[in-house]
């Protein structure tokens, strides 16, 4: 099995993660969060970083972890960078809950098959969706509605 590790801008990686209990309540032990915040040097959210790492390798049967972060090129994914080491952890930027959602539900996998599931699930939770008026009511067009903002 794998663990996941989200880093993130706050107070994202924690709500990510709380979300990630709400669907599947007992990952707890398997995924952790580190809210990146404005104010810490990286050197210090890099120190949360390893030992949130560490404790997540621990357990017995733990093979991998999975590391997402926010934003490429920010200090959550910077910081993340240094810390993983592409054999027993993996990163992916631009983390989504069906990103995260579907790294839990896939966590048994190997670490590569798992790599690639999560990317799979945050582009596939991607989508635009078509504008439909309800049942039986004309769409409104907005475009000549000047009448839509406050005086």
């Amino acid at each position: 099995m794998n663990a996941i590790l989200i880093i993130a801008h706050a107070p994202l990686a924690h709500a990510l993660r709380s979300c990630a209990l709400h669907v599947f309540p007992d990952c707890g032990p398997h995924v952790a969060a580190i809210d990146v915040q404005p104010n810490l040097p990286p050197e210090e959210t890099l120190s949360m970083a390893r030992v949130a790492l560490d404790q997540l390798s621990r357990p017995a049967g733990i093979k991998g972890v999975l590391v997402l972060t926010d934003i490429f090129g920010a200090t959550p994914s910077n910081v993340a960078q240094r810390l993983v080491d592409g054999v027993k952890s993996r990163l992916i930027t631009g983390v989504n809950l069906p990103m995260l959602l579907r790294s839990v539900s896939y966590r048994h996998e190997p670490l590569e098959a798992l790599v690639s599931r999560a990317v799979i699930g945050g582009t596939q939770g991607v989508m635009q969706v078509a504008v439909a008026a309800p049942q039986n009511q004309p769409r409104r067009n907005h475009e000549h509605d000047h009448q839509d903002h406050q005086q």
